[in-house]
């Protein structure tokens, strides 16, 4: 787990140098173990170590091949790297691949001889996360490359004749070669979802490789292509099989996906909520490690929000070694400029993940496994059950539209909240489907409203709908593996990934995510809805896992991890949050009257204006100040 950067295009080996060094110093963060630069004519490249596999020297980066011809710069963790080194040291009988001859034991030189062996092919054989470059010292071509479910961050730059890239858009920045100017329709996507969806990002001109894709460039061309896509690699493998043998197989490849992450030379971890998900890898670890497991879990003075006693009860179980952060609000209010510093790019979410990853670190723990990815594959969320619901009610059509929509506003009247202001949202949509049902079930604030707080007269198309609507309906067979693909494809890898990934790695901490294992993904949304269908929690996980946990974690009230946010919105950060309100009012991308009518709606508790549609805001408005962006 690493920093990458790179400038390719600068011919002035002193410039390039200066900047390379500021790039890796802004992202200094990620890797405290190492850092190398290697600047030859047209090509620079930067790299800052977080050793996890081979702590020697040997994985000094960017690293060489054998012959010189290839420079790598790597950030992840490869996790069939020894299966792919042994294949890799073969002589294959009457073809013309040589032998690799190997010089460390790290999967970075794994990756450059998987390359020298397949070229691009190389990524069909890989199973981690990560984010990598190879620079072709022969051709003047550069190679990168992000895993399939986007868990490692790639960002690049490419005006004027030269491209950049790097893990971070903080380390862009410092490069001084990008302007510091907000996107406006990144700003619109961001007050509707929290977040923006890859490959755009809050900066203009800045852009995020998806996942599942690669770049190269050569010639001053960038040419960008797909190797995996999440709608087109569905597995057939349980087709005609029993529930059982389905349950079967998905214990099997998930606790195959947890002992691969085991893989490290350094101390391990877990975090641990008491749900369902982080229980289970917290049980798989405990039945697949040699050592005792360490977790972590977050607890508060606000009971009602604690899920300490559940936490507990798993960790008595697999007699882990427990550990709980006890947090206060004027603890978080102490880390909070810290956790906000640490966003690379806004968002949301995130501060809880800042606080545990601080902790876990501190606790000695260089690299901790997550439940992540559980409820987005196993139907952990309310919006499976509503999507299996809308799909039931095609009736919904055949009533005139403007019948709808005067229902719709009855109802917006009568009951006025979040839940029916989507409801309402829906019922005035010309077509009534999951296409336009999924986007409005994350948004956060409506359309209507961004209009209001914001100068823009007329809003672009929405993100996620242009993703959702890109797969291909005929391929899905099923309703629940559609919401799951809806789910990983927008707020999964643009929020949870994003968010995760950023501040764990704020304090030199790696975070595996086993629920994740793209091929644990792959055979899941193939498995039909009836074996997934949300009639108990997580049915199909519950029920692959046998008796792994205790009957309290299955069936408990799902909380997710949150912290008492309202109440210190409104009391402990209020005039933190006031401040921001204040200055995000003066720009001039928002309406200075909408932002305070939509703040002091929050303070009256009105029933449309929860802390979720304030935070994000005060979260951007301090994210523009720190990084100096002008709107």
């Amino acid at each position: 787990m690493c920093g990458i950067n790179g400038i390719l295009g600068l011919t002035n080996a002193s410039l390039a140098k200066q900047k390379i060094v500021a790039m890796c110093s802004a992202m200094k963060h990620r890797g405290p173990d190492d850092e190398g630069f290697f600047i030859d004519n047209q090509i620079a490249l930067g790299h800052r170590r977080l050793s996890i596999i081979d702590l020697s020297a040997a994985g000094h980066q960017p690293m060489q091949s054998g012959d010189g011809r290839y420079q790598i710069v790597y950030n992840g963790e490869l996790y069939n790297f020894k299966e792919l080194k042994f294949e890799l040291q073969r002589v294959i009988s009457g073809s013309n691949q040589q032998a690799y001859l190997f010089q460390t034991n790290t999967d970075t030189e794994v990756i450059i001889a998987s390359y020298i062996r397949w070229g691009a092919d190389c990524l069909n054989h890989f199973n981690g996360m990560f984010a990598f470059a190879i620079w072709d010292n022969q051709t003047k071509q550069l190679f990168i490359a992000r895993d399939r479910l986007g868990i490692k961050p790639l960002y690049y730059c490419f005006t004027n004749g030269i491209f950049c890239f790097a893990s971070e858009i903080r380390s862009l920045l410092a490069s001084g070669l990008i302007p510091k100017k907000l996107d406006q329709n990144s700003l619109i996507d961001y007050l509707r979802y929290q977040t923006v969806h890859a490959p755009n990002t809050i900066v203009k001109g800045i852009k995020m490789l998806l996942p599942g894709h690669f770049i190269e460039m050569k010639n001053g061309e960038l040419r960008i292509k797909n190797y995996w896509n999440i709608t087109n690699t569905i597995s057939t493998e349980s087709k005609g099989k029993t529930y059982s043998e389905i349950c079967k197989d998905v214990n099997t490849l998930l606790t195959k996906a947890v002992e691969r992450r085991l893989i490290a030379d350094v101390p391990f971890g877990a975090f641990l909520s008491g749900g369902i998900d982080s229980s289970a890898i917290v049980g798989l670890m405990s039945k697949v490690s040699t050592e005792k497991v360490k977790t972590f879990s977050v607890t508060f003075d606000e009971t009602e929000f604690s899920e300490a006693k559940y936490a507990q009860l798993v960790a008595r179980k697999f007699n882990t070694d427990h550990h709980e952060i006890i947090l206060k609000p004027t603890d978080f209010i102490d880390q909070l400029p810290d956790a906000l510093y640490a966003m690379d790019h806004p968002s949301g979410d995130g501060p809880n993940t800042y606080i545990v990853s601080k902790a876990t670190k501190q606790a000695g723990i260089t690299m901790a496994l997550s439940g992540l990815g559980g409820d987005e594959l196993f139907a952990g969320y309310d919006v499976f059950k509503r999507s299996l619901e809308l799909s039931n009610k095609k009736y919904l059509n055949v009533i005139p539209l403007f019948m709808r929509s005067a229902g719709a506003n009855v109802l917006n009247a009568a009951k006025p909240s979040i839940a029916s202001e989507k409801i309402a949202q829906l019922l005035k949509q010309k077509k009534i489907n999951f296409n336009t049902f999924y986007p409005l079930s994350r948004q956060v604030l409506m359309d209507e409203q961004i209009l209001k707080i914001t100068s823009q007269k007329q809003l672009p198309d929405n993100r996620v709908a242009e993703i959702i609507n890109e797969f291909p309906i005929s391929d899905f067979q099923y309703q629940i593996s559609r919401t799951s693909m809806a789910e990983i494809s927008t707020y999964m890898q643009n929020v949870l990934l994003s968010d995760t990934e950023q501040m764990s790695m704020a304090h030199a901490l790696e975070v595996r995510v086993p629920f994740i294992d793209y091929t644990l993904v792959e055979y899941v949304l193939g498995v039909p809805d009836k074996y997934k269908n949300p009639t108990s929690p997580k049915k199909l996980l519950v029920d692959a896992l046998g008796d792994l946990l205790p009957s309290e974690i299955v069936n408990r009230p799902k909380m997710g991890f949150t912290f008492p946010w309202k109440q210190w919105l409104k009391n402990e950060l209020k005039t933190f949050c006031h401040q921001k309100i204040i200055s995000l009012s003066k720009r001039k991308s928002f309406n200075e009257q909408g932002i305070l009518n939509l703040w002091n709606d929050f303070l009256a508790d009105n029933p449309r204006i929860t802390w979720s549609r304030i935070w994000h805001l005060v979260v951007f408005e301090n994210w523009m100040l720190e990084n100096h962006i002008e709107d």
